[in-house]
C-alpha cells in the first residue's frame, strides 16, 4: 500500500521544492563539492525535462565561503559571517549555473529575508517572480540573505529547512524534498543497528521527534544550522498546509530521480489533510503576529473542533499592540498558540470588548462593524 501511495504522490507532483543542506554540498574541509553540485543539478534537469518545475533551496554559501577563506569553523563575528556568506554565495551560484548550462537551464539566484515573506505584498511579489523564472527556463535557487543584516544571521527563518517549508507553502508545491546526510527518520537512534528508516509517517507526533537524534560528531555540523529536529519542524509546516514531505540522504546517487519514480527512498511524511488556500498559508505560517488573544476553553473548542469564528466573549486577555487587519496569535488559557488570524478590531477596542457578548459591542464602542473579532475565513488552526 505504501508503494502505491508514494507512486501516486510522486506522479501527481508537477511542482517540487527541493532543499539541499550544507552537509551534502561541502567536503569535510568546508570547501564546496562541485562534483556534488553537478550531480544535484543534473537530477534537477531530469525533473525539468519530465515536465516538472523545481525550486531549489540551497544551503552551502557560508560553508563555501569559509572554505575559500581557509577557515575550518563558523566565526562568531557577524562581519566575518557576512563576508563568508557573500563570498560563498557567488561560488555556489557559479557552480550551479555551470552545471545547469549543458541542460539549457539557467541558475536564478533568489535571496530572501524573513520580511520578504512576512509582508503580504512582498510575499506575492516573490511568488510572481518564481513563476516568471519558470517561463525563462530558469531554476530558482533560493537562499537566506545572510549579507544584509545581523538579524538574518542570528535568527530570521532559523534555518533553510524552515525557509524551504515556507517556499513550499508560497507556491503551493505538493511535494517538499529535504536532502541531508541522513537516510531519513529512524525508528530509534540512527547509530543503533536495530533502528530502521521509517518508510511512511502519517502523524508527526512527539514520539516521532524523540526517535531521532541530531549528529554532533562531524566538523560539518559547525558549518550548518539545521538538523533532523529542524527538518521535522519544517515538515510540520508543509504537511499542516496539506503538502507531502520526503526526508532523504542527498549523498545517495540519483536520490531525486529515485524519489520521483516512487522508489522507497527516505521517509515520506504524508499531508495532514486538505490543502490550505494561499491566503491562509500566509496568515498561518509566513506573516508575523503583532499581538496575542488568550481564549477560554469553550472558544478554543469552537475554533478547533467546530470551525467557528472567534467571538469577543471567548477572549479572556489581550496582549500587545495591533491595528485592524493585523495578524494576531490566538492562544489557549496557558498562552500556547494554536491558531492565527486577521483581527477585525484594534488592540484598544479589543481591550474594551474582551469577554463581552456580541450584542454589547455597539454599546461599548459606539458601533459594531463585525460580529466576529476574527472571522473563520481569516483564521488558521496551526
Amino acid at each position: 500500500m505504501s508503494d502505491l501511495v508514494r507512486q501516486e504522490i510522486m506522479t501527481s507532483a508537477e511542482l517540487v521544492v527541493v532543499k539541499v543542506g550544507t552537509r551534502v554540498l561541502t567536503q569535510s574541509d568546508g570547501l564546496l563539492d562541485d562534483a556534488r553540485v553537478a550531480k544535484i543539478a543534473g537530477q534537477l534537469a531530469e525533473l525539468w525535462k519530465s515536465g516538472r518545475r523545481v525550486v531549489l533551496v540551497s544551503s552551502g554559501a557560508v560553508g563555501a565561503g569559509l572554505g575559500r577563506l581557509g577557515l575550518n569553523r563558523r566565526p562568531t563575528d557577524v562581519a566575518q559571517l557576512q563576508a563568508a556568506a557573500a563570498i560563498g554565495q557567488s561560488k555556489l551560484i557559479e557552480s550551479y549555473n555551470r552545471a545547469l548550462e549543458p541542460h539549457k537551464l539557467h541558475a536564478a539566484q533568489v535571496l530572501l529575508t524573513a520580511e520578504d515573506l512576512q509582508d503580504r505584498t512582498r510575499y506575492l511579489n516573490v511568488r510572481n517572480t518564481l513563476f516568471a523564472l519558470f517561463q525563462c527556463d530558469a531554476v530558482p535557487i533560493i537562499n537566506e540573505n545572510d549579507t544584509v543584516g545581523v538579524e538574518e544571521l542570528q535568527m530570521s527563518f532559523g534555518d533553510n529547512d524552515r525557509l524551504a517549508a515556507l517556499v513550499t507553502n508560497l507556491i503551493r508545491a505538493p511535494l517538499l524534498v529535504l536532502l541531508s546526510d541522513i537516510d531519513g527518520l529512524y525508528s530509534g537512534d540512527p547509530d543503533d543497528p536495530q533502528s530502521e528508516v521509517i518508510s511512511v509517517v502519517t502523524d508527526l507526533d512527539s514520539s516521532s521527534e524523540h526517535s531521532v537524534e541530531d549528529r554532533n560528531d562531524s566538523s560539518a555540523v559547525q558549518l550548518s544550522k539545521g538538523g533532523m529536529k529542524s527538518k521535522l519542524q519544517a515538515a510540520r509546516i508543509a504537511t499542516a498546509a496539506g503538502e507531502n514531505v520526503v526526508i532523504a540522504n542527498g549523498r545517495t546517487d540519483g536520490v531525486l530521480s529515485k524519489i520521483m519514480s516512487g522508489e522507497d527512498v527516505g521517509t515520506l511524511i504524508l499531508a495532514e489533510g486538505r490543502a490550505v488556500d494561499s491566503r491562509r498559508r500566509w496568515i498561518g505560517w509566513s506573516a508575523s503576529s503583532n499581538g496575542k488573544l488568550v481564549l477560554d476553553a469553550g472558544a478554543r473548542s469552537a475554533i478547533e473542533s467546530n470551525g467557528r469564528s472567534l467571538l469577543a466573549v471567548g477572549v479572556t486577555r489581550v496582549e500587545g499592540q495591533f491595528d485592524k487587519g493585523d495578524v494576531v496569535a490566538i492562544c489557549d488559557s496557558n498562552g500556547t498558540e494554536f491558531a492565527r488570524g486577521l483581527i477585525n478590531y484594534t488592540s484598544a477596542e479589543m481591550g474594551a470588548i474582551a469577554g463581552q457578548p456580541t450584542e454589547r459591542i455597539a454599546e461599548l464602542l459606539g458601533h459594531c462593524p463585525y460580529q466576529a473579532v476574527v472571522h473563520r475565513n481569516n483564521l488558521v488552526v496551526l
